[in-house]
């Protein structure tokens, strides 16, 4: 009945790396994909407008949908060393806090962000004529927070017990859901922007509801009674004291981006087309880092609880040499297919747009190794609840971007905005990367 259930204590690191890895990948390309299925599809039906303003509102989403992808995955790292410590009765607890947690974290996500979206698109200095189109689009997708808390939890409580293909298998599912109300929505009911945000939720929540019946049915380990509902604040803040900097951080890297999307917006509705459609492809491309970067968290996690942490730094050796030959993979994917990838939004060749958008891609695929090796030692470091330095790499991205997108437009224009990721992710790679050495000894001292 639990057979997708997989201890990574035991067996190859390698081996057991890439089997856990290859499904997030999957599932995260998907998702990906059913994301860029929403500017594709406005920027056929719609036209450039409308895809300038789903791009202007992509760091605000990221902002908060980022925050809870980060929280979730952090509160399940408790489960992940309770696990690997073979506690079945701390995990039905920690299962329970996670809950409380998640409906604590819903209600007051939706509050802020519906009531302050309107200020953060005025601040990034959205342009007046798509400021009506953003707005829409935007509070639709604010409104269906819960679906994605819904969502992330489940899956990472999956992936804490070493579950990655049932997330992947309701993710598959939502995502042909949402392509075809994708279309539903906007060519036949015509709702226009909104419908392309509702055709999100929707399918959004089908995902979480699916992950929900099937935990019901096929895991008994994470059914929880009414007994297991007890707060207990120190035992909250211990899900919290990894799940908020892993929220935070993400959030500090939203705020950059918010940053660089107001002297992005200043360039023009044609400028923030081109970036948003550069993106979504970049965004494409880089998939395998974020999905090495979930595995390593709860690999490191189980293995922590096990005090296993030799096989911790083998591991981390072998997901440094996977990611960074894929990141290279990427780089290689951008410099042969970007002219036909951006064909997808309905850019036409040979204008200003696309010019615009293959000059970003090009550029930052050069630092895509960086970009991947922050996923493996940030999660890693998280895994085993050191989340204090991933917190601060996240503070050094920001103020990098942030110097970044401050001076480098009014110096060399556009190639400012597009440099202002790179020098990010470099200020956040290499201290982290020197933490983690520094870390992992003394966790190893510890732990002896």
């Amino acid at each position: 009945m639990q057979s997708k259930i997989k201890d990574m204590t035991t067996g190859n690191p390698g081996k057991l790396i890439l089997s856990f890895s290859i499904p997030v990948l999957i599932g995260n390309l998907v998702q990906q994909l059913y994301n860029m299925a929403d500017t594709i599809i406005v920027g056929q039906t719609l036209g450039s407008d409308a895809l300038a303003a789903v791009g202007t509102t992509g760091p605000l989403c990221f902002l908060i949908l980022g925050f809870v992808i980060g929280i979730t995955g952090g509160i399940a790292v408790i489960a992940a060393q309770r696990f690997g410590a073979k506690d079945e009765a701390g995990l039905k607890k920690s299962v329970a806090m996670s809950i409380m947690l998640s409906i604590g974290l819903t209600v007051i996500l939706t509050l802020l962000s519906v009531l302050l979206a309107k200020p953060l698109l005025r601040m990034i200095h959205t342009p007046k004529e798509i400021m009506d189109d953003s707005y829409r689009y935007i509070v639709i997708i604010f409104i269906g927070i819960f679906a994605v808390v819904l969502y992330n939890m489940i899956a990472c409580l999956l992936r804490a017990l070493g579950d990655s293909k049932t997330p992947l298998y309701f993710l598959l599912i939502s995502s042909i859901l949402n392509i075809g109300l994708d279309y539903v929505c906007i060519v036949t009911f015509d709702w226009g922007i909104a419908g392309a945000a509702w055709a999100t939720v929707f399918s959004q929540l089908l995902s979480g509801i699916l992950c929900l019946i099937y935990v019901k049915v096929k895991y008994p380990i994470l059914h929880v009674k009414k007994s297991n509902f007890q707060w207990n604040p120190r035992f909250a803040w211990k899900h919290l004291a990894i799940g908020l900097p892993m929220a935070f951080q993400f959030s500090i890297t939203a705020i950059g981006c918010l940053i660089l999307q107001g002297a992005l917006n200043l360039f023009g509705k044609d400028t923030i087309a081109a970036y948003a459609a550069a993106n979504k492809v970049e965004q494409l491309v880089t998939v395998p880092a974020g999905s090495f970067g979930v595995t390593m968290a709860n690999y490191s996690g189980q293995n922590l609880g096990a005090n296993r942490i030799d096989r911790i730094k083998e591991g981390v050796r072998k997901s440094g040499l996977i990611t960074v030959a894929f990141s290279l993979g990427a780089m290689a994917c951008v410099y042969l297919f970007s002219e036909p990838l951006l064909a997808m939004f309905n850019i036409q060749a040979a204008t200003p747009i696309m010019s615009d958008a293959m000059f970003y891609l090009r550029l930052t695929a050069v630092f895509y190794p960086a970009l991947f090796l922050i996923f493996i030692y940030r999660n890693v470091l998280q895994g085993i609840g050191r989340s204090f330095m991933p917190l601060m790499a996240g503070v050094f991205e920001l103020v990098a971007r942030g110097i970044a997108a401050a001076i480098l437009p009014t110096m060399i224009g556009y190639a400012g905005v597009c440099l202002a990721g790179p020098l990010a992710w470099l200020a956040a790679a290499i201290p982290l990367a020197i933490s983690y050495f520094v870390i992992i000894k003394k966790v190893e001292r510890q732990y002896k």
